[in-house]
């Protein structure tokens, strides 16, 4: 985790990071460290606040708020036990936002978490002054079957949901290393993300899967209207051209106002993994 300089004489005294302990909440934790303008971090499906711990270290100059959502990495789901996990999880932050009052920051979300930083940019348009989203598209479930709807991908994703709440405790693991594997290039760190999938609650995972997959954003984006950065990669062994995904990515996002897209080469899903560098290159430009 990013510790903060607090004398420029003293480089070794630092502060570490602290819970938001003001700001209670049944379905998300909250941990702030540095100090400059506000930046919400949101990581993905089943993962941990700290995937960010490279980021968060490689560009300080802001007062950053790590969101872990309750349910994923071992951390009890409360609330999100039951029910639909997504939106109300958008409506948490957006209330952190609103009870801490920061000043129009910046949301960057990884995955499930750059749905989540969709939701609360279009649907609080006040409380945010940028949004990042890392290799996520609007609505999930057009990835299952062509011209599909909320209504016509149910099916798929209550199985999909199904599949992952009710899998058997010796199936997860190998399960867990097949899918990550899938998603971080870099073996050497796959192992964490690993560990937070079999750490999450199983029901919580298949239930935020199941939210997304029938959650069709497109419609909401006109609402964004500050800038949108996406970041996007072509998945290992896709039966599409880069060329064919950059066209899906423009369409997906044709709605929005302010949006640019990148292809990052050379990575899988988890960008700040497998290209830390440019990623960190593309997340000092877009908070500048």
């Amino acid at each position: 985790m990013l510790f903060k300089t607090l004398l420029l004489a003293i480089p070794l005294l630092m502060a570490a990071p602290a819970f938001a302990d003001s700001f209670k909440s049944d379905r998300i934790v909250v941990t702030v460290e540095g100090e400059g303008p506000d930046v919400v971090l949101i990581p993905g499906l089943s993962s941990s606040a700290e995937i960010w711990d490279g980021t968060v270290k490689a560009v300080p100059g802001y007062r950053y708020h790590r969101v872990q959502v309750k349910g994923f990495a071992g951390v009890a789901s409360e609330a999100n036990g039951s029910g639909p996990v997504v939106a109300p999880v958008a409506e948490e932050i957006a209330r952190y936002i609103e009870t801490e009052k920061l000043q129009k920051p910046a949301l960057v979300g990884h995955s499930l978490g750059g749905t989540l930083a969709l939701m609360v940019a279009a649907r609080h348009p006040d409380s945010a002054s940028k949004v990042m989203v890392v290799d996520m598209m609007p609505f999930m479930g057009a990835m299952f079957m062509p011209d599909a709807t909320p209504e016509t991908v149910v099916p798929v994703a209550t199985q999909i949901r199904d599949g992952i709440a009710k899998s058997p405790a010796a199936a997860r693991k190998p399960m867990a290393e097949q899918t990550i594997a899938g998603m971080i290039k870099t073996e050497s760190l796959r192992p964490a993300s690993v560990k937070y999938s079999l750490d999450s609650d199983a029901a919580t995972s298949g239930q935020a899967m199941y939210d997304l997959i029938t959650t069709d954003l497109r419609p909401e984006l006109k609402q964004i209207t500050v800038p949108l950065r996406v970041l996007w990669v072509v998945p290992p062994g896709a039966p599409i051209t880069a060329e064919q995904m950059a066209g899906y990515y423009k369409l997906s996002y044709a709605n929005a106002p302010n949006v640019s897209t990148r292809q990052i080469t050379d990575s899988y899903h988890f960008i700040m993994f497998d290209q830390p560098e440019v990623f960190q290159a593309e997340l000092k430009a877009f908070l500048k």
